[in-house]
């Protein structure tokens, strides 16, 4: 049996090679519903559905589900619902074919997450929110994710996979580390005496979250770079469940799944979001998104068979060692259903932007990586600039930042102090 870090990621190309080896195989159906109790009027939720890679052709049709929960106000969710797509399209180029334009992916939404904050902070906005960012394409799910917002997928098969990362502070050892190399401060409110309540937060600003979109008031080491995850799910279909906390905080995934099993999308959001709020009643926004994805012409879902003896939760986002990969060959000896083909979690650009690539000109040589906007020749400053290994990477390749994009590079790894550092946000979400 080969080792699941030799079968875990599969080509992008080869995956779509075998979709065009095989007629039968067809787009899936997506049906949707979401669900919200509201406390503070922070949660808001983006779905389009007949998005199009290439203009005027409906057979390059993608869909898109976001769910943004602010805290500090509802500014930066609402702005960040209005302008992340369009950063994300703004950042691929336009003639690609469809199995380069997945691979673009990953990339442009890292691109997109960072340009949306940067223009939002602009706006001299305090307010701060989580992004929970998905994009069908055929059976390719990509899910790129900053905040505590979580997206989980249910394969046909009965097996959870998780497809976002947690970047609360109280259980990513990892971020707080990134955090305090920077230049910030992780700890309890302290009320005095000596006496500390609460979750870690990361200080100035006292935000319970190491990554998000906004919150210029808490320092720039809160990164907007997401966590992104790509998979390639099997024609048999499955459901994705996209939540903010207010879910998460009272349920767990496996209940999440189970409670609304055989449910269409809206009765079962609705259910998600009842489950939750009757565990713990209404003290935030619960937002809940269910997504069925299913093979063609199959209307109703149908309940996936129940793996008697062993969980079926699986956690996607662990460090992928040697003897990790062992254990979970222990556990999981069946072939997963669920194919992997990107997962990345740095909050570092010059990792996330990186010109080893197999497309050429994915980033135009004068135009900023970031923001996309022009430069003249010798303006740009390239991603690798100031590298601590400077022996790997070759800088003149890029890709490049303009120098309002290389300031904020330099602010997020605590290379320069970040600008506004104010006192504690009224709501450290």
């Amino acid at each position: 049996m080969s080792s699941r870090s030799e079968r875990q990621m599969v080509p992008l190309a080869v995956l779509l090679r075998r979709e065009l080896t095989n007629e039968k195989i067809e787009k899936p159906d997506i049906i949707h519903g979401q669900a919200n109790q509201s406390k503070k009027g922070e949660d808001f939720t983006f779905v389009k559905t007949e998005c199009q890679r290439v203009p005027g052709d409906g057979q390059t049709t993608f869909s898109v589900f976001g769910l943004f929960d602010g805290h500090n106000g509802s500014a930066a969710a609402i702005y960040s619902k209005e302008n992340l797509l369009n950063n994300v399209l703004t950042a691929i180029p336009s003639h690609l074919s469809r199995d380069d334009w997945l691979a673009a992916l990953p990339r442009a939404l890292v691109a997109a997450f960072v340009k949306t904050d940067k223009d939002f902070q602009e706006k001299a906005q305090t307010s701060g929110t989580t992004a929970t960012f998905v994009i069908i394409d055929g059976w390719v799910i990509t899910v790129a994710s900053v905040g505590d917002s979580r997206c989980i997928f249910e394969s046909a098969e009965g097996v959870i996979y998780s497809l976002s990362a947690d970047h609360r502070l109280d259980c990513n050892e990892e971020e707080r580390e990134r955090i305090t190399a920077s230049g910030g401060e992780v700890g309890r409110l302290n009320t005095g005496g000596g006496t500390e309540i609460g979750p870690l937060r990361c200080w100035p600003g006292g935000l319970c979250l190491s990554r998000s979109i906004g919150d210029m008031d808490v320092g720039e080491f809160i990164v907007p770079v997401p966590y992104v995850k790509q998979v390639k799910m099997s024609t048999a279909g499955g459901r994705l469940i996209i939540s903010s906390d207010g879910v998460w905080d009272a349920i767990s995934s496996e209940i999440a799944v189970s409670c609304c099993r055989g449910m269409p999308p809206e009765a079962a959001a609705e259910q998600i979001v009842k489950e939750a709020v009757q565990d713990k009643g209404i003290r935030d926004d619960t937002t809940c998104i269910v997504v069925d994805i299913m093979p063609p012409e199959k209307t109703t879902p149908v309940p996936p068979p129940k793996k008697p003896g062993k969980g079926v939760f699986k956690g996607m986002f662990r460090k992928k060692t040697s003897e990790s990969s062992s254990q979970i060959d222990k556990d999981y000896a069946e072939p997963d259903a669920v194919e992997e083909i990107y997962e990345e979690g740095s909050a570092a650009l010059a990792e996330r932007l990186d010109s080893e690539y197999p497309l050429c000109n994915m980033f135009k040589l004068f135009m900023c990586a970031v923001c996309q906007i022009e430069m003249k020749p010798g303006d740009g400053i390239s991603v690798h600039a100031g590298s601590s290994n400077p022996g790997k990477v070759r800088p003149w390749n890029g890709p490049f930042l303009c120098l309002s994009c290389q300031a904020k590079k330099e602010a997020m790894e605590g290379k320069r102090p970040s600008g506004a550092r104010a006192g504690m946000s009224d709501d450290s979400d």
